[in-house]
């Protein structure tokens, strides 16, 4: 889940949320939302947290939006609805969200919510891989490993695995090592060349 920073004094946090939150201010309602979802200065609600979501959602907020559609994935304080989730998620990631990207790619990969079109996720995870985000890196190398929605590049796969890897991913390192063994030490070279390419870029040159 996600939010702006909390303070510590968690029951002073709720009050002035709640006063912010009941004159219509978005931030405020996803603030107070994940307060009710850990149960912090108040008790436990996932009703009350999806209600305070939703308000904020359809306000445009984008986090509140991405929120709200991990709620209905996990039916909590909700019936769990996949098309429901990724309603939401697509408006989140619409302002470029991108755990809301990367979440639309794990479920067109799946089928979940959406029919199963592996060329949109990897779309999605582009998206949200070019953000740095580390999941969508590493699913992404996973696809160009499998040729999943692309054509099979071990190089890219490499590449994106190397990306991931280096914020301490463990299962893209793990990926990493497993494509190496498929591919020649130019080939590896001409990896590790495009990944650092791609970060000295800052995600904007990757391929």
């Amino acid at each position: 889940m996600n939010g702006h920073s909390i303070p510590q004094d968690y029951t002073e946090a709720v009050k002035w949320y709640r006063l912010a939150a009941t004159q219509g201010n978005a931030h405020a309602q996803n603030n107070l939302s994940m307060m009710y979802y850990n149960g912090q200065g108040v008790a436990q609600d996932y009703l009350e947290a999806a209600k305070w979501y939703r308000l904020a959602a359809t306000q445009g907020d984008h986090l509140a939006q991405y929120n709200l559609g991990y709620m209905y994935s996990k039916g909590q304080g909700v019936a769990q609805d996949y098309t429901e989730a990724i309603k939401w998620w697509r408006l989140a990631a619409a302002q470029g969200q991108a755990e809301a990207q990367f979440n639309l790619g794990m479920s067109y990969k799946a089928g979940q919510g959406v029919p199963q079109d592996y060329a949109e996720a990897v779309r999605w995870y582009r998206l949200a891989a070019v953000q740095g985000n580390t999941n969508a890196q590493y699913s992404l190398g996973a696809m160009y490993e499998e040729g999943q929605g692309v054509a099979l590049d071990y190089i890219r796969a490499h590449m994106w695995f190397n990306l991931s890897a280096a914020s301490g991913y463990g299962d893209a390192i793990k990926g990493r090592d497993i494509v190496a063994k498929q591919m020649t030490l130019q080939q590896i070279t001409k990896a590790q060349k495009m990944a650092n390419n791609c970060q000295q870029q800052n995600f904007k040159i990757c391929d």
